[in-house]
């Protein structure tokens, strides 16, 4: 496969797999009433099957590039394809809350490898001059997802039934993953570094408590001083993690990127701009 046709495609590749990522995160919450009434639950008990895939996608994340490095980036990202397609239909074929929980940590697993694996795929594949527009072009489906969520949720859950939700990724699957294997390229670490168990562990463990009190905020689930004694736990294990990676050769997460100007002002810039972008979508059913 020649380098053209890479350029050409690759772009397409990890759209669809990111279109497929974004539809699911939004197309989920039309669909919250149908579910809780089919699986005989209140609505707000089903807190947890958003709460369990943000943090399967806070722990999952930090690993992907070691292992797209150490296994390659087709292996990966078709693997990440397969995991959250088939975790939509174990969504869909869910009959109570426990089995649903288990099948959204599954498929923050598959999606925690899709979009950084994919991102990786696109910076090696194309020069600086060129990186801008093959990352638009990405991005595009990544934002109509969002938009067309509410919208597609809505319609399914008034014509068929809540269960269809999940089985709209399994096309969009089949077709992100004959992609991949055609046109995406495989590429592999220069030199196979040591993974950073301890680092997952203090960073994972933090995040994803960190995650969690985010989710809850404002609900009152927990005592106040429960919340506050958890909150400092979780930044504890942050500090450690810092304190860690200063000292580590091979760190989880090199935090050594921030001392670049240029990163730090993409990262507090993207900070800031997903906070709009990512509260619309939640948002604009509740007011609807």
């Amino acid at each position: 496969m020649d380098e053209l046709t890479i350029k050409r495609f690759l772009p397409w590749v990890v759209a669809t797999a990111l279109f497929m990522e974004q539809l699911d995160a939004t197309i989920v919450n039309t669909a919250v009433p149908a579910m809780a009434e089919s699986l005989q639950v209140t609505p707000l008990s089903l807190k947890a099957v958003a709460a369990s895939y943000v943090l399967s996608l806070a722990v999952g994340i930090p690993v992907s590039g070691w292992i797209a490095d150490r296994y390659g980036t087709r292996k990966v990202f078709a693997a990440a394809i397969a995991v959250f397609t088939l975790s939509s239909i174990l969504c869909g074929l869910s009959q109570n809350a426990g089995q649903m929980v288990v099948a959204r940590i599954l498929q923050g697993a598959g999606a925690a490898l899709m979009t950084p694996v994919g991102r990786l795929a696109v910076i090696r594949t194309f020069e600086k001059a060129e990186l801008l527009t093959a990352m638009n072009f990405v991005i595009i489906p990544a934002l109509i997802g969002p938009l067309l969520g509410p919208t597609v949720g809505g319609l399914i859950v008034h014509w068929l039934s809540w269960r269809e939700i999940f089985f709209v990724n399994v096309p969009i699957g089949i077709v992100a993953q004959w992609l991949v294997h055609r046109y995406m390229p495989d590429y592999r670490g220069e030199s196979e570094r040591p993974f950073d168990w301890l680092g997952l562990v203090l960073f994972g463990s933090g995040m994803a408590l960190l995650s969690w009190l985010l989710e809850i905020f404002g609900e009152h689930q927990i005592r106040p001083e429960l919340s506050v004694a958890l909150f400092a736990v979780a930044m504890a294990l942050l500090l450690a993690y810092w304190a860690h990676a200063r000292r580590a050769t091979f760190p989880l997460l090199d935090l050594a990127l921030f001392k670049k100007r240029t990163f730090r002002v993409s990262v507090g810039g993207g900070f800031v701009t997903r906070l709009g972008v990512g509260g619309l979508p939640f948002l604009t059913p509740l007011l609807f």
